[in-house]
């Protein structure tokens, strides 16, 4: 199965699922001064994950080509490129950890026929004043992930934020999973400067 046969079967799957497809931005940013590159799936997408009505609705899948310099030292081992494409579900506020996590492993489970027994998931353990997520735990389960394949970290490898102010964008939970084939972020929680954690409204992932 080649990398297009991959985007195809992803868009496809989502597009199935109610959402709308929308075009990559391009590589190199015009309406962004916090970068020069496009280099993530979520960062033409900040505005809406932010609270702004997306003209083409609330549940959204993409493949973004990307461009980042951050990690170009890097660059050569088994987990680092330079360009890349990030496919991306979005959901601003229409589901939640149930459903995506739900698409997340029959994607790849019917879809892709991976084995289930050699897949792996991470969930956050807790840490910076938010507790730890039991929610996508009894999620997982539902699901029939073993026990033993279910791992937890904490604020170090399971906590994402975007580069700046806590002002600029809220720091979110991170879920990341499968030998880093997959990365699942819920944006549910907004960290203050002083290291106040609190909920926000609408759940957005």
């Amino acid at each position: 199965m080649t990398s297009r046969d991959i985007r195809q079967k992803y868009i496809e799957f989502f597009v199935k699922k109610g959402h709308k497809e929308i075009a990559p931005v391009p590589l190199v940013l015009e309406d962004d001064s916090t970068t020069l590159f496009t280099s993530s799936g979520m960062q033409p997408l900040v505005p809406y994950l932010k609270g702004q009505s997306h003209p083409e609705g609330t549940k959204l899948v993409d493949s973004q080509p990307c461009l980042r310099l951050e990690d170009i030292d890097e660059v050569g081992d088994s987990r680092h490129t330079t360009f890349f494409e990030m496919l991306g579900n979005w959901s601003l506020g229409e589901y939640f950890k149930k459903e995506q996590l739900s698409y997340f492993w029959e994607f790849l489970t019917e879809e892709l026929k991976l084995e289930r027994e050699k897949l792996y998931v991470s969930v956050f353990e807790g840490g910076s004043g938010v507790g730890k997520d039991e929610e996508t735990v009894k999620i997982w389960k539902s699901l029939e992930v073993p026990e033993d394949h279910i791992y937890f970290y904490g604020v170090k490898k399971n906590w994402w934020s975007r580069t700046g102010t806590p002002g600029k964008m809220p720091p979110k939970l991170r879920l990341w999973a499968i030998h880093g084939n997959w990365e699942l972020r819920f944006y549910s929680i907004r960290k203050k400067r002083r290291g106040n954690a609190r909920r926000i409204g609408a759940k957005k992932c």
